[in-house]
Order: structure tokens, then sequence, then C-alpha cells
């Protein structure tokens, strides 16, 4: 049994000493997104709006202290987020001012409709297209975003 540890534990010395010595330098290690709204990787899925990552990437502009949610779920979409205290309208109006800094141009906004949600849809380029709905959810506002599958890989 010693005999198979020693073997075991020299194979991993030897694995370790080969890997550190090559002569071709290893990849930069990458960094996870910091943000606790994206999963690792993400998938894609079809929609009626269209084909979307089934995440957001790490610097997606989300409205300061909007949290995950599963509440406000009502199908796929690539984050599903809920704030506390804050109405649709004010979320929409920020998140209009975030997109433009993230190089989005809105190409569509809605007034609020009548069960009080209100939508945005932007591009990023010509193909990367999101959309962001703010919908009143009792004293909670559901952000739901739809990040098309031309964006950047999440």
């Amino acid at each position: 049994m010693r005999a198979l540890l020693a073997a075991v534990l020299a194979c991993l010395v030897g694995a370790i000493a080969v890997s550190a010595c090559g002569t071709a330098p290893s990849p930069a290690p990458s960094v996870a997104p910091t943000s606790s709204l994206v999963a690792p990787l993400g998938g894609q899925t079809e929609t009626e709006w269209g084909v979307i990552w089934d995440t957001i990437p790490g610097d997606f502009p989300v409205y300061p202290g909007a949290v995950p949610s599963d509440e406000s779920a009502t199908g796929p979409v690539s984050a599903n987020l809920v704030v506390d205290g804050v109405d649709p309208s004010t979320v929409t109006t920020w998140t209009d001012s975030a997109l433009a800094t993230a190089g989005f141009t809105v190409t569509e906004g809605s007034e609020s409709m009548e069960d009080g949600s209100m939508t945005l849809e932007a591009v990023q380029g010509t193909d990367c297209q999101v959309l962001v709905t703010a919908a009143p959810l009792g004293s909670l506002t559901a952000i739901t975003v739809l990040y098309g599958a031309s964006c950047p890989s999440p």
C-alpha cells in the first residue's frame, strides 16, 4: 500500500514539475465575473422575442440594489431581478442612461403600460440587442433582461 501511495505521489510531483518546466508559457488565468448575477457558462434559449443568452455579462448595467429573484419569473430570461422601493419609471430612466454609458443605443422605450410596466429595447453595434422590462410587483420592481444571442458571450 505504501509503495502504491509513493508511486502516485511521485507521478503527481513529476506532472507538476513537467508542467512547470515546459517551454511554452501557460495562458494567464481568467478572472471569474465578480457579479453574482452571472453564471460561469451560459447557454442560449429560444424565446418569443428571439434567441437569448441564459445569463448577462458581469459588466451589464444592473440597477443598484437589484438582486436575483425567482419570484418574478414568467419565462426564459437572461436575468431576473428585483429591487425594493423603487418604481419602474425610475429603473427605466436609470437603465436608459446606463445602457448609453455602456455603448448601447436605446431604440425603443415605452411609456407606462396598463399594468405599470415599462420596457427599453437597445442595440450595441448592429446585431447585439437587449430588452429590459421593469414591472411593479407589490413593493418590489421586477427587472427582466433578454440579452440577445448575437451579443458577445457572457
